[in-house]
């Protein structure tokens, strides 16, 4: 399965949720969802990203999540497997073995909700601000860039203040921490 996604600044939460809203989306509970992320040993930051694989850890509810994200079209199109883990200390430590580096970490508090085949999660990125994602699964070979375009239009059909960005959160997180 591929994840496609675009994802926004938010200006005005409050009208984001009152749009979605409207559109019959109704944002869960906040859930707060803490990651590590990783990147195969010799990819540094200012590289591309497509084909290469990456790492993340998750915890969520007192679950843990491994997941495998290969960017194929650009950041926010990927080939992606996650399997829940039993212990993430062990899997923090498996990884670094297998080769991979932790590269930053994400601390968000979640709110999503569906919009017909379309998962809509509100993110408030510590560090970052506040995001909104408009993400769809596919398989098979459905162009990533063109479900973006298409999730781009229902974004923008919401008629409130969004602004595009086409960096992943490990990237945003990162320049938010770096020293001016």
């Amino acid at each position: 399965m591929r994840e496609i996604e675009v994802k926004y600044l938010v200006d005005d939460s409050a009208a984001l949720e009152k749009a979605l809203t409207a559109r019959g989306a109704i944002l869960s509970a906040p859930v707060h969802q803490d990651d590590q992320a990783y990147a195969q040993s010799g990819w540094n930051y200012g590289q591309s990203k497509i084909g290469v694989t990456f790492l993340r850890l998750r915890t969520q509810q007192g679950r843990h999540l491994f997941t495998l994200k290969k960017p194929l079209d650009n950041a926010m199109a990927c080939l992606e497997h996650e399997t829940e883990i039993a212990d993430r200390e062990q899997m923090h430590d498996a990884i670094v073995a297998m080769g991979f580096h932790p590269t930053v970490r994400i601390v968000k508090s979640r709110r999503s909700a569906r919009l017909d085949e379309v998962t809509v999660c509100v993110d408030e990125v510590e560090h970052a601000g506040v995001f909104v994602e408009f993400e769809r699964t596919v398989a098979g070979e459905v162009a990533g860039i063109e479900v973006q375009r298409e999730l781009d239009v229902l974004a923008r059909s919401l008629g409130v203040g969004l602004e595009r960005t086409t960096d992943t959160y490990d990237s945003l997180v990162r320049a938010a921490l770096a020293p001016a």
